[in-house]
């Protein structure tokens, strides 16, 4: 699949195909990547491309970024999309690039979506690119350390493309409101300043969606009234929905609920309910929510308010119960009460302390006296004697209560881990009571 890339656009293509930039000077946006003097941007000019892979979300460049070297190289310039190619069209497009390299000329191979290659196709890419018969460089969505094979990865240099910014898309669209050869200029259309501002607030840094959305407006427009106006009303209408970069197995589900769980864990409310209402507005899987709440209960407010576990069970239950679009109250009512209840790590530290020793020391058998002993044989080995039964013992009231000295309180360590203490109480809510209790049990 020879690149079309050098082709001019079509006059029935799509806004954001015909206003796609043809050089780097026309190129808006990503200065870190590509910007003056950037090592990117340097290797371009110099047609000293190295293999590469450009990783960000949609509408951010990396399809242009790949056009426009492929029109600055000297190289013979090659297309595939990982969505339909299979092994055999890379083998095809490898086969004529080591017989271009035997008369010097170079191949650079450009392969979209490139987290959509398996393991087996990616390996075929591999020697090929370690032997210099081709300049690889992929595109993708997800994160390459995930996606694309470690071999691979280490063969290439990747370059993080972020969402446009406000400028960056403003900026477009005026261009292609301006443009009369490829973009909507002497069309009789015009975008209002608070359509302008509602265009580029609800792009999320996303070009493609900006420019397709103008286009559909912009045709709205025109047949409506014929001023050609572009307004607010006609932008909501033609997005209907904000555009989300949001994908429930890539990145943005994974550091989502990793800034939900931390702003729960750092006690602030407004943020935890943000994050939480991004993911359900997203289509995040809600019961995934309710066991991460679930996990923060004992993991992040443990014993200082014990009652959190039973509101993260109760709102998981609810959730599955109620369903959506309502049942983001139950959800709502954990992460506010989870955000502002006070916080103690200490179940996970002390179950782990006590892991540490278990792992670390001898496994000595179960000490006589807290053995079972259902049968007389076991009774007559010693099994279960001289175990005090903590209801009988007046002194073993809990921490209002009073305490022997603790040379007299019953051992329930084996001998080997006598005086090993694995539960440090925190200082917050109802734990900091535990604290002087727990230091006159242990004497």
């Amino acid at each position: 699949m020879e690149s079309l890339f050098g082709q001019a656009e079509s006059p029935k293509a799509p806004l954001a195909a015909r206003m796609r930039p043809r050089s780097l000077d026309e190129f808006v946006g990503q200065a870190a990547v590509v910007g003056k003097d950037r090592a990117l941007r340097v290797a371009i000019e110099s047609d000293a491309v190295p293999s590469l892979i450009l990783w960000g979300p949609p509408g951010t460049g990396k399809t242009t970024l790949a056009e426009i070297i492929a029109r600055m190289t000297g190289a013979t310039f090659t297309s595939l999309s990982a969505v339909s190619a299979g092994v055999a069209d890379l083998r095809r497009v490898m086969n004529e690039a080591v017989q271009r390299r035997t008369f010097g000329k170079r191949t650079v191979l450009f392969i979209d979506e490139i987290h959509r290659f398996n393991k087996a196709q990616q390996d075929a890419v591999l020697p090929y690119v370690e032997n210099g018969s081709v300049t690889m460089i992929g595109a993708t969505t997800e994160n390459p350390s995930f996606e694309v094979n470690s071999a691979l990865l280490s063969r290439s240099r990747v370059f993080v493309l972020k969402p446009l910014s406000d400028s960056d898309v403003g900026a477009i669209l005026d261009r292609a409101l301006a443009d009369s050869e490829r973009g909507l200029g002497g069309s009789g259309v015009t975008l209002s300043a608070e359509g302008r501002d509602a265009l580029v607030n609800a792009s999320n840094g996303d070009a493609r969606v900006a420019l397709n959305t103008l286009e559909f407006a912009a045709t709205a427009a025109l047949a409506k009234s014929g001023s050609g106006v572009v307004t607010p009303e006609l932008v909501a209408d033609a997005l209907q929905r904000r555009a989300r970069s949001y994908d429930k197995g890539g990145d943005a589900h994974y550091d989502t609920i990793s800034a939900f769980i931390k702003s729960l864990r750092g006690s602030d409310p407004d943020a935890s309910l943000y994050w939480l209402a991004r993911m359900i507005e997203s289509g995040e899987d809600p019961l995934f929510i309710a066991r991460r709440m679930v996990i923060l209960a004992s993991e992040d407010v443990g014993l200082a308010d014990s009652r959190a576990l039973q509101v993260a069970m109760a709102a998981q239950q609810a959730v599955h119960f109620v369903g959506m679009p309502e049942g983001f109250y139950p959800l709502a009512h954990c992460a506010l009460y989870l955000a502002t209840a006070p916080k103690s790590n200490s179940v996970g530290s002390s179950y782990g302390r006590a892991l540490q020793d278990v792992e670390a020391t001898r496994n000595d058998p179960v000490p006589l006296h807290l053995r079972n002993a259902p049968t007389g044989l076991m009774r007559g080995l010693g099994y279960g004697r001289d175990y005090k039964y903590a209801h009988a013992e007046p002194a073993y009231e809990r921490q209002t209560g009073s305490l022997p000295p603790a040379e007299q309180l019953q051992e329930y360590l084996p001998e080997n881990l006598r005086g090993h203490h694995y539960y440090q109480p925190g200082t917050q809510g109802d734990e900091a009571k535990l604290s002087e209790w727990m230091e006159r049990r242990r004497g």
